[in-house]
């Protein structure tokens, strides 16, 4: 163990941060997929550390990115929902690794606008997508302006990683975000896997039949249900003619979760290609490489897809590390971790000092094998855009510990851009992450949970404090 700290200290460590769009964690082999298969992803897992419980603060796109590259809360960083500007001026882990000497490029999704401070800041390099950009024949933005590039996302933002790779300065160590699109909605595999999963029936989520009874409002009023709320254009076809509404239900989900598998299949293979490339240019040794996902996605779970909810699907991030040398083979850590974390970890790893601003903590000691003493012990979540057209989630906000879990649903937009001005009664939950993992029954009005709802609604307002929150 003390070699390994000597190691991580001597030497600036390359960093390839590979993020995917909508990932979820039980999409990967490594977090035991029944599903799929992702051999490449994997090897991180089996050559780094696997985190079980690393989460986000906000369960959306733009508002996780900025999360991420901040190192701070939505209400800090300001981008609290989807219609909420990003000013790319503000403090990033990606512009203080380039003070500090570190050539830094990004390639991929942006998606936290375009043009004047909204253009990313602190790289060397960096060509995008327009806002969610398009799977095939894609245009891309970068400082010398729009070009087609003709091909298939995941290929092309991995070429054009790999490429930047090839022209770097190789006395110097460099930061990397390869930042996929996929497989984000609308879920366009690439000809190479358009046909995976076709003699197959993917099996159906425990939860996938939900009634949602025993909850909150809010679950039953979402419009993310596969068997509904999908349309033929998201389907890729009409369903046949004469199907039950259980069949059509069954149907939905064969055809929405396979096309999403596919372009998960596409990750997987170029994650490989860059792997390969690390390995093959002997770069591996000396490289930290982490692969994400903004934010995790309901597969069928609870009859959804999407995410927003605080619910585990949507919460959870799959958060995969290796740096060999420095993080043991195979290794677990099933502390709690969030995506604010992530911007100081990198910069701990440089040796770069994190600003006051940034509101998470280094996972070095974690990455060590080492617990600290006071480590958190409850993570704080946000969802701020209140039923938006599409999906019609209510606000909410959050308290998880490893245990339980207490989510307030308050029932308005509070101000925020992008939100409903509708008014909803404010409704909570408690869940028994242990006895009930599938979140399938509220003991928010069990006496017998009354102790904990006293002790989790103190904790709400502790942590909500701390990060600096307004409660509403």
């Amino acid at each position: 163990m003390v070699e390994l700290h000597r190691r991580s200290t001597r030497r600036q460590p390359n960093i390839v941060f590979i993020m995917s769009d909508d990932h979820a964690a039980h999409a990967i082999g490594a977090y035991g997929s029944v599903i799929n298969e992702t051999p490449h992803i994997d090897r991180l897992g089996a050559e780094g550390m696997r985190f079980d419980n690393a989460f986000c603060t906000n369960a959306i796109c733009a508002p996780s990115r900025a999360a991420i590259l901040t190192g701070t809360y939505n209400h800090v960083n300001a981008v609290t929902t989807l219609s909420a500007p990003f000013d790319a001026t503000q403090v990033s882990f990606p512009a203080l690794l380039r003070e500090a000497g570190y050539q830094t490029g990004l390639f991929g999704k942006w998606h936290l606008g375009h043009g004047g401070v909204h253009d990313p800041v602190g790289f060397d390099a960096w060509e995008v997508l327009p806002d969610q950009g398009e799977y095939h024949d894609p245009t891309f933005l970068s400082p010398a302006g729009s070009r087609v590039r003709r091909g298939y996302a995941t290929d092309l933002i991995t070429d054009l990683a790999l490429d930047w790779l090839d022209d770097r300065d190789d006395t110097r160590p460099f930061c990397l975000l390869v930042h996929h699109k996929a497989p984000h909605r609308p879920w366009e595999p690439d000809a190479r896997h358009a046909n995976l999963y076709a003699d197959k029936d993917i099996p159906l989520p425990a939860t996938y039949f939900d009634d949602y009874s025993h909850r909150a409002s809010a679950a039953e009023n979402a419009r993310m249900r596969v068997s509904r709320d999908l349309t033929p254009t998201d389907l890729k076809e009409s369903p046949p003619p004469g199907l039950s509404d259980e069949e059509h239900a069954r149907w939905a989900y064969q055809r929405y979760l396979k096309d999403y598998l596919r372009c998960v299949a596409s990750v997987d293979d170029n994650v490989g290609r860059l792997l390969d490339y690390l390995s093959g240019e002997g770069l591996a040794d000396d490289t930290l490489v982490v692969y994400t996902s903004d934010q995790g996605f309901f597969l069928g779970d609870h009859g959804w897809y999407d995410k927003r909810f605080m619910y585990e699907e949507s919460l959870r991030m799959p958060f995969l590390v290796r740096y060999p040398g420095v993080v043991a083979a195979g290794s677990v850590c099933d502390d709690l971790v969030v995506n604010v974390d992530f911007a100081q970890t990198f910069l701990a790893l440089a040796g770069v000092p994190a600003p006051a601003r940034m509101q998470g903590h280094s996972l070095l000691p974690l990455l060590h094998g080492e617990r600290p003493d006071d480590w958190r012990t409850s993570v704080y979540y946000r969802y701020w855009e209140h039923l938006d057209t599409s999906h019609h989630v209510c606000s909410h906000y959050g308290v998880r510990t490893k245990e339980h879990k207490l989510v307030y649903y308050y029932g308005s937009g509070f101000g925020q851009a992008g939100a409903s001005s509708e008014s909803r009664t404010p409704e909570w939950e408690l869940f028994d992450l242990v006895r009930d993992p599938r979140e399938l029954h509220s003991r928010y009005d069990d006496p017998a949970y009354a102790t904990v709802v006293k002790e989790l609604t103190e904790e709400l307002a502790r942590v909500q404090a701390e990060v600096g929150d307004v409660p509403a």
